[in-house]
């Protein structure tokens, strides 16, 4: 069976939701990284760094940012002391960054946030209404990021 294709004001009703909802999800990151005195770059940083695979060069190509963004958001997060770093024991030229107590209290403060969010925005709605959704957004992340960026 065919499927009727969307009219014209349903798209641009579709993308108005979608930046509803990116707004209101980056709004909501802001203050929660804010209520800890943090940036959401800063937060994205300590976050990598609790992996404990933090390479600052990979990250700044993985955020399209620049490596002078990356050492400003490190030296911000050691005046706070909320990061240390030392020289790689296994590449000299390298420095290892690791969370300091501090640093992991307000990681953990900030994961305790994330997850209340989402157990009262995310788990009370309908497991095939998400499941659609997931199934919605990975397409269209999909063909946002294959469609051709054509320079003028």
């Amino acid at each position: 069976m065919a499927t009727k294709p969307p009219a014209q004001e349903e798209i641009y009703a579709a993308i108005a939701g979608l930046r509803r909802v990116s707004d209101a999800f980056r709004k909501r990151r802001e203050e929660l990284a804010l209520s800890v005195g943090l940036t959401e770059g800063q937060w994205g940083v300590m976050e990598e760094i609790a992996t404990l695979h933090f390479m600052p060069s990979m990250f700044a190509k993985n955020r399209s940012s620049s490596a002078a963004a990356v050492s400003k958001t490190l030296r911000q997060l050691a005046d706070k002391g909320l990061i240390r770093s030392s020289l790689s024991k296994a590449d000299g030229r390298q420095r290892d960054y690791e969370l300091s107590a501090k640093g992991e209290k307000i990681l953990q403060t900030l994961r305790a946030e994330r997850e209340r969010a989402i157990a009262e925005i995310w788990r009370p709605m309908d497991r095939d209404t998400l499941l659609t959704f997931t199934t919605f957004a990975t397409t269209l992340a999909d063909r946002l990021e294959t469609y051709p960026n054509k320079e003028t």
